[in-house]
């Protein structure tokens, strides 16, 4: 690569920070400057190994506000825009529009500073599988796929795809889009399904399980979904989407999934706390196709049953992590979305 100066979005986030530590450790030449506002899921943290660097600055910054991005974005080569509301249940709250002021209105401003003070620059909109909604057996769709979001969540995505390559079109910047199924790993905040269930566990408490856990989700270690943005920021062509994804066969339902992070930790099936029905916005089955992505180069590498067992591993190694987040406003949102809260004082 290069030597270039890349602006993370969202930097202190559970990507966006895998992303941070992953190029300051590939590439010697890149600079890193991080914008971040510290909302309940951006973690300094999860950034520690590197904040003494050299070559990484951070910043608390409001990415909805051109103002502010303008001395940054004048200064960068790359942008790699992770900051986003990411979270479907807290979408289908009274929060909804938060979801609309940050993911879309945060894309747009970002875009708009760089089509004002750095319009050679590249920009890289980081997306999710979700925007094409339900996904029937054996389907999987690609890159020109009708997008049909369910939740307020990926409603925001796919329009801030949109905005994204609209900046393409209509200004000739240098933009591309990712669209990515399900991560996991470490630092990951505790209220997606992977590390919720694996922190309860932990924590003796019960693992909320809907509609049977029927669900399919494509799972894709975050290390390998950074290794495929770091490809698309050499390689991905301008205006151009790629479904990044992990494909697996045979396709893991969120009950099987659950059964072996049981199984890592040699607990039993009676943890398991069974919910009716599903969650409102959220859909049977996500699946995309890979093949653009991968006629570059690129392929997962990390086997899913050894991902697992390595982040069961990491979060049992690293409660000094987790615990702490799992208290304040993390409590209020499980004791709305579960009812349990008060179990949490368990341990």
């Amino acid at each position: 690569m290069a030597d270039r100066r890349v602006l993370v979005t969202g930097g202190c986030g559970f990507i966006g920070s895998c992303f941070v530590r992953m190029l300051l450790d590939r590439d010697p030449g890149a600079e890193v400057m991080n914008l971040d506002l510290l909302t309940y899921a951006g973690n300094p943290a999860n950034v520690a190994s590197v904040e003494r660097s050299s070559r990484y600055t951070f910043a608390r910054v409001d990415v909805r506000e051109i103002a502010s991005l303008k001395p940054w974005v004048e200064q960068c080569d790359v942008i790699v825009h992770f900051a986003a509301e990411s979270h479907v249940d807290r979408s289908t709250s009274e929060n909804a529009g938060s979801f609309v002021e940050t993911n879309v209105g945060g894309t747009f401003a970002i875009l708009e500073a760089m089509r004002r003070y750095q319009p050679e620059a590249r920009f890289l909109q980081v997306g999710t599988d979700e925007v094409y909604g339900d996904v029937e057996a054996p389907q999987a769709p690609d890159e020109m796929a009708l997008l049909r979001p369910s939740s307020p969540y990926s409603a925001s995505k796919a329009a801030a795809d949109h905005i994204a390559l609209s900046f393409e079109r209509t200004h000739g910047l240098d933009v591309l889009v990712s669209r990515c199924t399900n991560n996991y790993g470490p630092y990951q905040y505790p209220e997606k399904m992977i590390p919720l269930f694996i922190t309860n566990a932990l924590e003796g408490l019960p693992l909320p399980l809907y509609d049977g856990g029927t669900q399919i989700r494509d799972w894709l270690r975050v290390e390998d979904h950074c290794e495929a943005i770091l490809l698309l920021l050499d390689s991905g062509a301008s205006g151009e989407v790629y479904n990044v994804g992990a494909n697996q066969e045979p396709e893991k339902t969120n009950a099987e999934v659950t059964q072996m992070i049981l199984d890592c930790l040699g607990h039993s099936e009676s943890v398991v706390e069974p919910r009716l029905g599903l969650r409102p916005g959220h859909d049977q089955r996500y699946a995309v196709s890979t093949e653009k992505i991968r006629a570059l180069g690129w392929k997962p590498r990390r086997d899913f049953s050894e991902g697992i067992e390595e982040t069961v591993r990491w979060y049992s190694d690293h409660r000094t992590w987790w615990m702490p987040l799992k208290s304040g406003e993390y409590r209020a949102f499980y004791d709305a979305q579960y009812g349990r809260a008060a179990e949490i004082d368990k341990v």
